[in-house]
């Protein structure tokens, strides 16, 4: 779009094979860092999306997890506060924890289990949601936050942890595919496309309350494994294993404020998603 775009990553969960095709673009920089740490640069605008956001990867180190959210967002914000730059945060629909609101709008405020396994992330994000409205208020800093539901997509990383990768590399490899708790709870998936037009949309709008960017599609996860199965491997089967703990049993995404607000809503449908996602996953999946 014509920016000078710097990136810093800690590659704990991604991959530098990932931007691999921007390296020697003369407005693109990668920078190995991890927020963490403060960080030293002159920008106009911060999409602050550093954290582990599958639940293998977030509790594998969980005080990692914590900080990523908490000090990496003080050093963010405060990178934002110093240059005067507007900051998006990538915030989640975890935030809304197992709801009791459905489908979930922004103004709900969860139902969370402040010392559950997953509340390192759940509450990580809650608390960097707060910091930025404390900056936005004492220190005049332009914070947008992004509540971003189950999103997937061509370069995710394939042992991720997550439902969308999980199935489809199960499928690939000619394994069973694994639902737990007879796979009734449901999700709303969302192509990785229409996630990064809303995330620009909001960077560039005047709105600055949280705004829900997902795919209102509601698919149990039985169902989602089926469809997957059929598209990709119908000889496979499924397993149903014990559900973990504190998995939240709904979620779903209002998002009446992203068309009021910014004009946004999804162009995908989660089929046409995962039907780009399954000829990423087949190049990079050794097949069994």
């Amino acid at each position: 779009m014509g920016h000078f775009v710097i990136v810093a990553d800690n590659f704990f969960t991604g991959f530098k094979r990932n931007v691999q095709h921007w390296i020697g673009h003369p407005n693109f920089e990668l920078i190995r860092h991890d927020v963490v740490d403060p960080l030293m640069v002159e920008v106009d605008q911060i999409y602050h999306l550093a954290c582990p956001a599958s639940p293998p990867h977030y509790q594998h180190n969980p005080v990692k997890t914590i900080k990523t959210s908490m000090m990496g967002t003080i050093n963010m914000l405060g990178l934002a506060k110093r240059t005067k730059a507007r900051i998006l945060l990538a915030s989640t629909s975890e935030i809304y924890g197992d709801p009791e609101e459905h489908p979930q709008k922004e103004t709900y405020w969860g139902h969370v289990n402040p010392i559950g396994i997953r509340a390192c992330y759940d509450e990580g994000k809650r608390i960097a949601e707060t910091l930025a409205y404390e900056y936005q208020r004492k220190d005049k800093v332009e914070v947008r936050v992004v509540r971003i539901f189950n999103t997937f997509g061509p370069r995710m990383n394939p042992e991720d942890g997550r439902v969308v990768s999980n199935f489809i590399v199960q499928a690939l490899k000619g394994e069973q595919l694994t639902v737990y708790g007879g796979g009734k709870q449901t999700r709303s998936f969302q192509y990785v496309h229409d996630l990064i037009d809303g995330m620009i949309k909001l960077m560039n709008s005047e709105y600055s309350q949280p705004v829900n960017v997902g795919n209102p599609e509601e698919y149990t996860i039985g169902q989602f494994a089926e469809a997957i199965r059929d598209l990709v491997n119908p000889k496979a089967t499924i397993a149903d294993l014990p559900m973990p703990k504190d998995d939240p049993q709904r979620r779903k995404p209002d998002i009446t404020r992203a068309k009021t607000e910014i004009g946004w809503e999804p162009r995908f449908s989660v089929m046409q998603g995962v039907e780009e996602t399954v000829e990423y996953f087949k190049s990079i999946v050794d097949i069994l």
